[in-house]
């Protein structure tokens, strides 16, 4: 609303300024030696012509043409317009005749007359254009609240998926009678929090995501304890922490990792390397998966992974690489991100 208020003063005062010009170029453009006049006309008629045409442009481009040059009222709009011009006509006569009757009107009706049609002309155009860019202007205005939605649907999803996780490996502790079920409820607690007010605004500090994605992997750690190797390297330059990026947009490359790289694997292992410099992030995660999964894996498996895909390209449209290389049984997921 600001803006629009904004962007509306901005427009009267343009306005404003283009009226205050012409009326006063006659006296720019003539010298006090001439008597300042213009084609034999004294630059006081241009000043009250002017104040005519500005009541013809505004008459026609916000009553005339928007109520009558659409729809079945077309017809109406000709007759109208004509009947303007012709009233300019009459008034400019007039004010001539009473204030300069030392005027011949038969040399001078060019720039008497003419310049009625032509400022006529030119708020069809402006009414138009000016149409053209609100149609635009509401166009792009409802693709942001669409988008705005779509992104606000997608995060809904993000976190009961999440949870859907988490809540799976605390019940993995409670079978097992784990002392670490305690500290695990207590980082989910924390976790919650995050997700619960931190991520309500599209952008979060990369160090805040990035703590949120240490809580998450010190939580998995608790579940596979030495069962499972996980591998974690930040590294971030001194201008990272100013970042902001979307909230929970890594965590589902990590979720992954956790779900497929332990499965039935000698060996399972996740390896997660975060870099942030000169603005540009890199997230790879790497962890081997089965070749001959189990046919009965639930039918949320994939939704994570194809959540983040959409909200990459609905945000970074052009600031984001996502590769992914499954050879060799190794998942890898790189993620680079133009967070500048």
């Amino acid at each position: 609303m600001t803006s629009l208020k904004t962007q509306q003063k901005r427009e009267i005062a343009i306005h404003i300024g283009i009226w205050l010009t012409i009326l006063l170029l006659p006296y720019l453009v003539s010298s006090a030696d001439e008597g300042y006049r213009i084609g034999g006309l004294p630059a006081a008629f241009f000043v009250l012509a002017g104040l005519i045409h500005a009541g013809i442009f505004y008459f026609n481009a916000f009553y005339l043409y928007p109520k009558l040059a659409r729809g079945w009222r077309w017809w109406l709009y000709i007759p109208c317009a004509i009947a303007a011009i012709m009233a300019s006509f009459a008034l400019k006569y007039q004010i001539v005749a009473h204030f300069f009757p030392e005027v011949v009107l038969r040399s001078a009706a060019g720039l008497i007359f003419g310049p009625s049609v032509l400022v006529f002309a030119a708020s069809i155009v402006y009414r138009r254009v000016s149409d053209g860019i609100r149609r635009e202007r509401a166009r792009k205005e409802y693709e942001a609240q669409q988008l705005a939605a779509e992104l606000k649907l997608l995060r809904s999803q993000v976190n009961p998926h999440f949870l859907f996780n988490v809540l799976t490996n605390m019940v993995a502790l409670a079978r097992q009678r784990s002392d670490q079920l305690e500290d695990a409820l207590l980082r989910l607690a924390d976790l919650m929090r995050y997700m619960t007010y931190d991520t309500q605004a599209k952008q979060v500090n990369l160090q805040q995501e990035t703590d949120y994605l240490k809580s998450y992997i010190e939580l998995q750690k608790l579940r596979f304890s030495d069962g499972m190797r996980i591998e974690l390297d930040i590294q971030m330059d001194t201008d990272a922490g100013r970042l902001s990026v979307e909230p929970m947009i890594m965590i589902p490359f990590v979720e992954n990792a956790f779900k497929h790289g332990a499965s039935r694997l000698d060996e399972p292992y996740i390896l997660i390397r975060l870099e942030a410099a000169n603005g540009f992030l890199t997230l790879t995660v790497a962890n081997p998966y089965d070749a001959y999964p189990d046919e009965t894996k639930d039918g949320n498996s994939g939704i994570g992974l194809e959540n983040v895909r959409t909200r990459l390209k609905l945000i970074y449209p052009d600031k984001h690489t996502l590769a992914i290389d499954d050879r060799n049984q190794v998942f890898t997921v790189t993620l680079n991100l133009d967070l500048r």
